[in-house]
């Protein structure tokens, strides 16, 4: 892997290949992407408390809070999910006292340069609710993160097939200001090598540059293969991140303890 997740935080530096600065500066929407769709884009399938925000369990696990350095959004957040909930955050380096990480992972967050060649493939075909139990079982033969029922609403999802099965996809997920992600990249076991995934990711590229969007998108930090692909198409390291699953304080099974998280 060529990218280093040793600073968790650190603000890459080192222009693109095209010599232009491809790493916005800070503060950014896209320090804050969760916030900034559920707030924007998004916010037709939002429920909001105050400085807390999520999308419908069927949609996305994850919530977002204006300033996780401010306890008012967490007390909203408590308020917003209910009492034992969980769910899942982005770029929150710790949890309050009481607050429990049921998990944890680190991450990355890369974005589209100008070397990103993208392109419609002729073999891709819009995917819509018809097709979501077919993503739904791909999805979970492939793991590629989170994606359920109503996640499809999310943005569009292109597929390809083979004998009329799904082999693979991809599609958008956060969308803000100038930017949308592109998630639920996968591919069946039996036809991973043969570029599919890379197809549809540049796929997907040019319907959002063609809207006049920027595409992002985020990879687990071990996913060594996947990040390696990314930027081989010309992707580039904005920031590494971390994922981790939280517990509200109260409802069952609290009585063994619930003591603070920050890791």
């Amino acid at each position: 892997m060529s990218t280093s997740l040793q600073h968790p935080q650190q603000q890459p530096q080192n222009p693109g290949p095209t010599g232009d600065q491809v790493f916005p500066a800070s503060p950014h929407p896209l320090d804050n992407p969760a916030w900034a769709a559920l707030t924007g884009a998004h916010r037709h399938l939002a429920q909001i408390v105050g400085s807390a925000a999520r999308y419908p369990e069927d949609v996305s696990p994850f919530v977002a809070l204006a300033d996780p350095a401010d306890p008012a959004a967490w007390a909203d957040l408590a308020a917003l999910m209910g009492p034992g909930a969980t769910f899942a955050l982005a770029g929150v380096p710790a949890t309050p006292d009481g607050w429990r990480s049921e998990w944890g992972a680190e991450g990355v967050q890369l974005v589209g340069t100008d070397a990103l060649l993208d392109e419609a493939d002729p073999e891709a075909r819009p995917l819509g609710p018809a097709d979501v139990p077919e993503m739904l079982d791909l999805v979970e033969r492939t793991k590629p993160g989170p994606f359920r029922q109503r996640t499809i609403e999310l943005g569009a999802y292109y597929g390809i097939r083979r004998d009329g099965k799904l082999v693979a996809m991809a599609g958008e997920r956060l969308r803000l200001d100038g930017w949308t992600e592109i998630s639920a990249v996968c591919t069946d076991d039996a036809f991973r090598g043969q570029g599919l995934a890379s197809r549809l990711v540049r796929h997907t590229a040019a319907g959002i540059r063609g809207r006049g969007d920027r595409p992002f998108l985020h990879a687990a930090g071990s996913n060594v293969n996947a990040i390696r692909l990314y930027e081989s198409i010309g992707f580039a390291l904005r920031r590494t991140t971390h994922f981790r699953g939280v517990r509200v304080p109260g409802g069952d099974g609290d009585a063994e303890g619930t003591g603070g998280s920050g890791e």
